[in-house]
């Protein structure tokens, strides 16, 4: 009993870890290479990251952008098919949510969920960096 405790406690704070792990990881790869603008149009490749303490989640989805703001959020089902979040979504000021360097700000629903949406493919490729070499042991 002692042991299945410990893996479903170790589990769930992987799991959690992991979970806060996809936006933190985004944030950074955007903070450290940049985003592309994103342009007004339906992005057919986003993450929907849902930030709701311990069972927060990513999901792949697509959003509508108009005017730089996010219009509407569809989330994807295992068998590639989409689902309108069909409530109003705002920002935390109750206002369109904008996209910064990439990624939305927060964002709320009328369940009262908390999500950023992340735009992936915005994201810009790495820097080329130089091949190095070894010495004479390496030939």
């Amino acid at each position: 009993m002692k042991k299945l405790f410990l893996l479903l406690l170790f589990s769930s704070v992987v799991t959690g870890a992991f979970s806060q792990g996809c936006l933190q990881a985004w944030k950074d790869a955007f903070k450290k290479r940049g985003a592309y603008t994103v342009a007004d149009d339906m992005h057919r490749k986003v993450y929907i990251h849902f930030a709701d303490g311990e069972d927060s989640y990513c999901v792949e989805g697509k959003a509508r952008v108009e005017n730089g703001k996010i219009q509407s959020v569809f989330l994807q089902f295992e068998d590639g098919t989409y689902e309108l979040m069909d409530m109003k979504i705002t920002n935390l000021a109750g206002n369109q949510a904008g996209i910064e360097n990439g990624i939305s700000e927060e964002m709320i629903n009328e369940k009262g969920e908390h999500f950023f949406v992340i735009f992936v493919e915005k994201l810009k490729p790495k820097k080329k960096e130089y091949k190095t070499v070894g010495g004479p042991g390496d030939l």
